[in-house]
């Protein structure tokens, strides 16, 4: 820990210096960083389609390709340009850099402080604005899933963008896993790819695990709850799910999933109106953490994430700051992972 201290500092000074004497070297480092990146997740991609996404000249980013291929870097193919094993290592060096150069560890302590989280992890950039950061939120969220997950362990996840990135960044494995991947809830009306049960077979397949699927709607009426709950199947597998020791799950915004719940336009209007945010796992949250609204559905619920070991959020993106804030403010979550742009204001609006 003393080690780690140490070399933060002197890695906050490096950076100190560089921002006095030549912080134009800071922002072609930064660019570079973010070209190999792109590269990495959407290679082979060619220097028109990197020019659109980065929003920058093509002349600037067949300059920027040209020095990164005569590093050794990057390698020209007739489909575009990939990445060399020496850019994808070092990638993941200046990946911790470019963490402090950003304040970004200092986010992460200060999150990890004001929230009472076990672990944070905060991505560079904005995914409201670059799709990019999304899939490095999954990436994130990936390794540190396949870190904590032991044997016999049971994974429940939600459905979703942010965790269909997650599902899409699981390493396949060549070897068996002893571990059941569940989903943690029903299903919304979003795309079969985004639903619990199909990220959940997703995963499992990736880790060569077994997965136990629930095929019940997410938003049904109490009494069709109850008259499920006595089905013997459908106990058994809520009971699986309710045994999980890993829930991966990610925010929503209270609007956005009272609309894709089939809420009437008046329904959602005095949901928004009754301070509801955010929603994970069939609750909607007020920014305080308070719980506003509570739907009637099969799987995990609040009540059951004081029995769960690692309870990890997935969200990012500056619209769903005040979302993740009242979720993470219930005081269950243990991790949080998301991007800088919500760590920011999620920060600002805790003052």
């Amino acid at each position: 820990m003393a080690h780690s201290g140490v070399k933060g500092k002197l890695m906050r000074d490096l950076i100190a210096l560089q921002q006095k004497i030549a912080p134009e070297l800071i922002e072609l480092l930064e660019r570079r960083y973010t070209i190999l990146r792109h590269v990495s997740h959407s290679q082979p991609v060619g220097r028109r389609m990197l020019a659109n996404i980065l929003k920058l000249g093509e002349r600037i980013v067949r300059s920027e390709l040209d020095f990164l291929k005569a590093q050794g870097l990057l390698e020209g193919e007739p489909s575009g340009v990939t990445l060399t094993d020496e850019g994808e290592n070092l990638i993941s060096q200046l990946a911790d850099f470019i963490k402090y150069l950003k304040g970004i560890h200092e986010i992460e302590i200060n999150l990890r402080e004001q929230f009472r989280l076990g672990s944070v992890i905060v991505v560079p950039g904005n995914s409201d604005e670059d799709e990019l950061v999304k899939k490095e939120m999954g990436r994130a969220a990936a390794r540190y899933l396949v870190e904590i997950m032991g044997d016999r362990s049971v994974i429940a996840v939600t459905g979703g963008t942010t965790v269909n990135e997650v599902a899409d960044a699981v390493p396949v494995s060549f070897v068996p896993h002893n571990v059941l991947v569940v989903p943690a809830r029903g299903g919304l009306g979003e795309n079969v790819e985004m639903q619990a049960n199909t990220i959940a077979a997703r995963i499992a397949k990736k880790l060569m695990a077994q997965y136990r699927l629930l095929h019940v709607p997410d938003n049904i009426v109490e009494d069709a709850v109850k008259s499920l709950e006595k089905d013997p199947h459908i106990r058994e597998i809520t009971r699986t799910i309710k045994s999980a020791d890993i829930l991966l799950h990610g925010i929503g915004n209270a609007e956005e999933l009272s609309i894709s719940r089939g809420d009437t336009l008046e329904g959602t209007c005095r949901l928004i109106e009754s301070g509801a945010v955010g929603e994970a796992f069939g609750h909607y949250f007020a920014r305080d953490g308070t719980i506003v609204r509570t739907i009637h559905s099969l799987g995990i619920r609040l009540n059951d994430l004081k029995n769960i070991k690692h309870v990890i959020g997935v969200a990012g993106g500056k619209k769903k700051a005040d979302a993740i804030m009242s979720v993470v403010s219930n005081g269950y979550e243990t991790v949080l992972i998301t991007d800088e742009a919500a760590a920011k204001l999620m920060l600002k609006n805790k003052l």
